[in-house]
This record gives structure tokens, sequence and C-alpha cells, in this order.
């Protein structure tokens, strides 16, 4: 339908002429012309390396990986921890997922112990998952909102309520 006549630069060969317009065009896309971006607004998580000790608290609206040590308390919207991470203190966050040790009060909407976990604490959830070979010592309360409950010790269940749930 459409048609262009081509003139060819004299001395050159035909079909020459073509070829460095391909290098040009190869040489003007960049990495974020061909890679794909991540979604606005959605960011990868932290990571902090098998090597890293933090002393001090943690505190984000994002996603955490832990792999080394942290002393000190940590909340954020994902929590997981590595099996090579060892975290002294209290861990709050939507999502937890534990696969090393923790030593402190864990309180998450959806808490999971992985096989490898070392848990030494009162866990506060709304959904929780134990996978067998996991290793926890403490207490596991159910609670509606595990985020906003307060940092003290949940009062224990009233007997009455233990001996209408035991007789149901």
């Amino acid at each position: 339908m459409f048609s262009k006549t081509r003139t060819n630069d004299a001395g050159a060969k035909p079909g020459e002429a073509e070829k460095p317009k391909v290098a040009e065009t190869a040489l003007t896309k960049t990495a974020t012309d061909v890679a794909p971006t991540a979604p606005k607004g959605k960011v990868g998580a932290s990571i902090l390396a098998a090597d890293l000790t933090v002393v001090g608290n943690l505190k984000t609206s994002g996603d955490i990986q832990v792999e080394g040590t942290i002393e000190g308390d940590i909340r954020a919207h994902m929590l997981v921890v590595a099996e090579s991470a060892t975290i002294r203190g209290e861990i709050v966050a939507d999502d937890i997922v534990v696969n090393g040790r923790v030593i402190g009060r864990v309180r998450g909407l959806k808490v999971r112990l992985t096989s490898t976990a070392r848990v030494e604490g009162d866990i506060i959830h709304k959904t929780i998952a134990i996978e067998s070979g996991a290793h926890f010592e403490g207490s596991v309360q159910r609670h509606d909102d595990p985020l906003t409950a307060s940092r003290t010790a949940l009062p224990a269940p009233s007997a009455d309520k233990d001996d209408q749930t035991a007789q149901a």
C-alpha cells in the first residue's frame, strides 16, 4: 500500500544501510523500557541481612524481612523472621511468619510458626498456624483485634466461660 524508495550511500552494499538503524534502535532503549516496573505505592520488603545487629525499635508501614539480630520491638505491616534471625522484643504486625527465633511477645492478625520456628513468649492473634516441629513456649490467646491489645497481659478467661465452653 505504501512504498518508500531507498537511497544507498555511494560505495555501500545493499542491506548495509539498515544495520546502523538497528543498532541505534537498540541503543535508545533503556532498562526501564524493557524491565517491568513495580506497581506504584507497593515497595519491596526491607531486608535486614544476617550479619546485621540492630539495638533499638523498628517501625514501618511496609514489610520487613529479618535475617540478622534485633534487640528491640518491631512494628510492621508484614514481618518475616528468617531461620538465621533472632528477635528479642515485642513483634506487632498484620502478618507474621516466624522461621527463626523470637524471644518476646508476638501480636498479629495472622501468625504462622513454621517447622523451624523457636518462640519463647506469648502469642496474641486473630488466626494462627503452627507447623509440626515448631518449638513454642508461652501462651496463645485469640483476640479479635490483637494489634490494639494493651501491652500488659490480657486477663485470663473466667472460670464460668471455661465451664460453658467445656459443656458445649
